[in-house]
């Protein structure tokens, strides 16, 4: 499939308050993402180990309320919180605060590792054939995808695509760590989140699990998920185009790569940008 050419807009916003920061992404985007009020949402975020986010490592839950509270203000409340990829999910979701936001919101968390799960087909898949997916994703209207800002230390980076990698039930790693780029572009070519929400009031740079916290104070926000995370490279100091699984999603039409195709609304690049240590 030819690389898509046409323009695509992603949002940014710098402050120091977390929840004002994210409402701001979303104004800005708003126009662009649409859901009804009949639709189930599954909001995915990063909680691949039991880290407070302030480490740089998992998602804020005081950015993920700010989407329920954008949601409910719209009418929908059909709302999951969901997410797997690492035996000590439940600890992970205590210590970023989001059992505590499910309780006061209301919304059910859902630790994806215990989660039924059905084999899908991936067509044209180039390294990952079939996959086992959690039932609770694949039941779901609309995802709302929140990764972390972070460095990885075989990819890259880890944004909204890598951040799919726990919709998978068994392995991951097993399943996703050789070929790891082609399988990231694979993965993706079956989701197509409504909405990407980078978190990087934190981010982590060295590695995705052990890296060096970085305070940014920086959301990102794009319902194209390959160009949010070309902003999100570039805010990180690293050029999408050289991002193996960012160019390859983009030559396969999933999305926008090249940053000379992406308006940015809100804060510029330039002046939220540090250079993160890979």
């Amino acid at each position: 499939m030819a690389r898509k050419s046409s323009q695509t807009i992603v949002t940014i916003a710098k402050g120091e308050d977390p929840a004002e920061v994210t409402k701001r992404t979303l104004s800005l985007i708003q126009p662009l993402f649409n859901v009804a009020t009949d639709e189930s949402v599954l909001i995915k975020p990063n909680c691949v180990r039991p880290s407070k986010p302030s480490t740089g490592i998992t998602t804020d839950a005081r950015v993920v309320e700010p989407i329920i509270e954008y949601l409910k203000d719209r009418g929908i409340h059909n709302i999951t919180i969901a997410e797997g990829g690492n035996p000590g999910t439940d600890r992970a979701f205590k210590l970023t605060g989001l059992s505590d936001l499910s309780k006061r919101q209301d919304v059910e968390l859902v630790n994806l590792n215990k989660d039924e799960w059905k084999v899908v087909q991936i067509p044209n898949g180039v390294a990952l054939r079939e996959v086992r997916i959690a039932k609770t994703v694949l039941d779901c209207d609309c995802i709302i995808n929140v990764p972390k800002l972070k460095i990885h230390h075989m990819a890259q980076v880890t944004l909204s695509m890598k951040n799919l990698m726990g919709v998978i039930v068994g392995d991951r790693g097993e399943v996703m760590h050789s070929r790891l780029n082609d399988k990231i572009v694979d993965l993706a070519s079956l989701f197509k989140p409504r909405l990407n929400v980078i978190d990087g009031i934190v981010g982590a740079e060295v590695n995705e699990v052990l890296g060096r916290p970085v305070v940014m104070n920086t959301v990102v926000s794009g319902v194209d998920m390959v160009a949010t995370d070309a902003v999100g490279s570039a805010i990180m100091g690293v050029d999408p185009l050289l991002v193996q699984h960012i160019q390859k999603a983009a030559n396969r039409g999933l999305g926008v790569g090249d940053l000379k195709n992406i308006v940015i609304r809100g804060d510029s690049i330039e002046s939220v940008q540090k250079s993160f240590r890979r």
